[in-house]
């Protein structure tokens, strides 16, 4: 990087949280990514949290490896970032509330076992079992 230090942009961070979302979804642990896609797992960590950027074509590996388009990496950027905001690096732009169920690895967890069982049947007695529980049934 010729001498420079890196440091990492709100889009760096937003690709490596979406990453680290559909690693999640797919069940696999960073070690299983690194070894799909031939690096150690401490890439995948780095990736992950923009500790290093990731290049396009290790980008086109990452969507291969995680069955996904490349677009869904940038998906949730917004199409015009302001040009106040756009190189300062103290902006997140997916900034993630702590009441946002999706950004919970419990909730992807439940989402993978829930589409993990054999039939619709199952599905539908842990929906109304859900339902029950939070009395909206």
């Amino acid at each position: 990087m010729s001498g420079k230090a890196y440091i990492a942009s709100s889009v760096d961070e937003h690709i490596g949280q979406r990453v680290q979302l559909r690693r999640i979804m797919m069940g696999l642990s960073q070690k299983d990514l690194a070894k799909i896609c031939g690096v150690t797992f401490q890439q995948i960590q780095k990736y992950e949290t923009a500790g290093n950027r990731i290049s396009a074509s290790r980008l086109f590996d990452l969507s291969q490896a995680l069955q996904t388009p490349v677009s869904f990496f940038f998906s949730g950027l917004p199409g015009n970032i302001p040009e106040e905001t756009r190189y300062n690096r103290s902006t997140r732009v997916s900034e993630q509330t702590p009441e946002d169920p999706l950004g919970k690895n419990e909730s992807l967890q439940l989402i993978n076992l829930y589409w993990k069982l054999p039939n619709d049947e199952q599905r539908k007695m842990v929906m109304k079992m859900l339902k029950s529980l939070n009395g909206t049934e």
